[in-house]
């Protein structure tokens, strides 16, 4: 028995498709001049009960471009649905607690200003049973863009049955 989790389609194993998750992937603008992009569809991967599955985002954009205000500081933020299969129920749900995420450090950058990751290493993980500040940018006036690259590990429960997960990562700006 195996799960796959991973965010949008996935292949088939063994003529099974295991599991999926999806990310919400539109950019929203948030406020005048800032937006957030998150990534298009990724796997993370297959596992079984009682292991791990740990996958790297493609990278999340914040672009800001209100340079009239000052500062223009302003934070990003993650969370998790659940990831279910079928109709869900215990066996068939991996809790948003169970998530952990860590930003990372940044992968580019333009613009001034002082940015800081939520989590820059794994040892900074958090989970998404709450929502978590992914990235702040605290101080500076300039235009600018962001963009770092979050990783997810996924721990299922041992009881978890073989099953197509089904979730939706959620990043956020203000």
């Amino acid at each position: 028995m195996g799960l796959l989790l991973g965010v949008g389609p996935v292949p088939a194993v063994d003529g099974q498709a295991w599991g999926r998750a999806t990310l919400a992937t539109a950019p929203t603008v948030q406020a005048d001049g800032l937006s957030i992009t998150v990534p298009a569809s990724i796997s993370l991967g297959a596992g079984t009960p009682g292991g791990t599955v740990t996958g790297s985002l493609p990278r999340v954009t914040v672009e800001d471009f209100r340079s009239a205000v000052n500062p223009n500081a302003w934070t990003a933020t993650a969370s998790a649905t659940a990831f279910v299969t079928g109709p869900g129920g215990p066996d068939r749900t991996v809790a948003p607690s169970q998530v952990a995420y860590w930003s990372g450090p940044v992968v580019r950058s333009t613009g001034g200003g002082t940015l800081l990751p939520g989590q820059p290493t794994a040892a900074q993980a958090v989970t998404l049973g709450a929502p978590r500040v992914a990235f702040r940018k605290t101080t500076g006036n300039a235009n600018n863009t962001v963009r770092w690259s979050p990783t997810l590990r996924v721990t299922i429960p041992s009881g978890a049955v073989a099953g197509t997960y089904v979730a939706t990562i959620t990043h956020s700006v203000a």
